[in-house]
């Protein structure tokens, strides 16, 4: 059985994951934008923290840590790149490095682009990658530190998981992202369908967050920059697709 996974909505529009280990009690928190509502799903559900991880160092990721950890004694994981900007580290780790939750392997990889020294989590036996505001639900994250290059190969590292990879990034953008998507893609009925769905998940005040990797590979402009078709809608048939992707990153970010 995989571990137990608890998206919860924190802020106006972040998410911020539980991950439950329920043979040992381990609990851990994937990035904490407000405190209040991850101690109040822990006190529901009567288990204590024990571990915080942390994709990057923005406020709105990290800016309930000092409250979270005046109730719970979590040990705290990050980048050793990000160290000088996030809260203090107990464990520091970096592309490449593994460690161990629940009987489970957990993967680091740099997915820098959003910020330098972002890392994505990956828990590969139970499906799940914590991307924050790298690979996000019909998105990625703007490009506020690092360049084109630097976030396509950093999507190609995620694209490159198992088709079956629960995606849980950091916010409920998948509506706007939606918008966007289909007038880079407008005939892709892959597309068309997940939006009716989109639609009606957010009509229900459901989240859209996590997506399943296949999903995204069918639908996110942001990993399609290959794509024949999106490349002949831009008029950039055969060209890079990291400069394609950077076209697309710069329509959005006017859109």
């Amino acid at each position: 059985m995989p571990l137990e996974l608890v998206t919860l909505p924190a802020l106006s529009d972040n998410y911020t994951f539980l991950l439950h280990d329920s043979d040992s009690g381990a609990t851990a928190c994937i990035d904490v934008p407000d405190a209040a509502p991850i101690l109040a799903e822990l006190d529901r559900r009567g288990w204590a923290l024990t571990e915080i991880w942390l994709t990057h160092h923005h406020h709105d990721h990290i800016g309930g840590v000092e409250d979270l950890l005046k109730k719970h004694d979590a040990k705290i994981t990050g980048a050793a790149a990000d160290r000088h900007r996030l809260p203090p580290l107990n464990r520091e780790v970096a592309e490449g490095d593994a460690f161990e939750f629940g009987g489970e392997t957990v993967d680091v990889l740099d997915v820098s682009g959003h910020t330098i020294g972002h890392i994505a989590f990956v828990v590969p036996a139970s499906g799940y990658a914590f991307t924050a505001d790298s690979l996000m639900a019909l998105g990625c994250g703007r490009l506020f530190e690092g360049t084109a290059a630097q976030m396509w190969n950093s999507l190609q590292k995620l694209a490159a998981l198992d088709p079956e990879t629960l995606i849980c990034s950091g916010h409920e953008y998948t509506q706007a992202n939606a918008r966007f998507a289909i007038s880079i893609d407008p005939d892709n009925p892959d597309l068309k369908a997940r939006i009716e769905s989109i639609s009606s998940l957010r009509e229900s005040n459901e989240p859209t967050v996590p997506s399943k990797l296949s999903e995204e590979v069918a639908t996110n402009p942001f990993l399609r920059a290959a794509d024949p078709a999106i490349q002949a809608h831009l008029d950039m048939i055969g060209e890079d697709p990291v400069d394609v992707f950077a076209e697309i990153r710069a329509r959005k970010d006017r859109f």
